[in-house]
């Protein structure tokens, strides 16, 4: 199985993982089922200081920090 993981490094050195398998295997994965699909899941880029993929899928660069900065964690549900 696929952990559709990401690791992450802010320009201040804050850095950890965020998980999106929940969310991407979950009922309610909405747009993001399409990450499903390994060759657009591994497409992942920074756009505009986001986490970017094909599609217009992004996560919020704020939440992330905050997350990740307090937990080292970023699990999305």
């Amino acid at each position: 199985m696929t952990n559709y993981r990401i690791e992450i490094e802010f320009i201040d050195g804050t850095s950890g993982k965020v998980d999106l398998s929940k969310l991407i295997t979950g009922k309610k994965a909405g747009v993001f089922a399409s990450l499903r699909d390994l060759k657009i899941f591994n497409q992942v880029h920074v756009h505009l200081d986001a986490v970017t993929w094909p599609g217009e899928l992004d996560l919020a660069p704020d939440a992330m920090y905050d997350k990740i900065k307090n937990n080292k964690i970023w699990i999305l549900e």
